[in-house]
């Protein structure tokens, strides 16, 4: 006789039907951060590089961490932005051995410009009520082991 653990349960349809919006939901926004990005002449993986950096200067391997890709490619799309004047490599203060990767001045501007641009991952969350946005951030967190 088969026992919960050994018998895979299939999903309710509830389940089924959050997990199909969730994939609609992520296929939207890359679709429209791609072109966001397209309309400042960047890659998809250079504007969501700049966009961190934005934030925060960084080192290359916790760029390649954030963007779950290989260092090699974060130098790449870094000496690219460089050439363009959105990226600066600094010393790290704390440890002269490692370089971080910063946005410029123009870099930020780009950054905040892309970012303006994004509607949909903004306009469905503003008809929410904070309670909700606060709930679907909460369950969000939930979800990637993060809360």
């Amino acid at each position: 006789m088969a026992t919960p653990r050994t018998t895979p349960r299939r999903p309710d349809a509830l389940t089924l039907e959050v997990v199909d919006l969730i994939g609609s939901v992520v296929a939207r926004y890359h679709e429209e951060y791609e072109e966001a990005a397209a309309g400042h002449t960047l890659t998809g993986a250079q504007a969501r590089l700049l966009s961190l950096l934005s934030l925060e200067p960084l080192p290359m391997r916790k760029l390649a961490q954030r963007l779950k890709c290989e260092p090699s490619n974060v130098t790449g799309i870094v000496d690219r932005l460089e050439s363009r004047g959105l990226v600066e490599r600094r010393p790290d203060p704390t440890d002269r051995r490692v370089k971080l990767a910063a946005a410029t001045a123009e870099g930020r501007r780009v950054a905040r410009s892309l970012q303006d641009s994004l509607g949909f991952a903004r306009e469905p969350l503003a008809g929410l009520s904070e309670e909700e946005r606060v709930a679907l951030r909460d369950a969000l967190r939930r979800m990637l082991g993060e809360g």
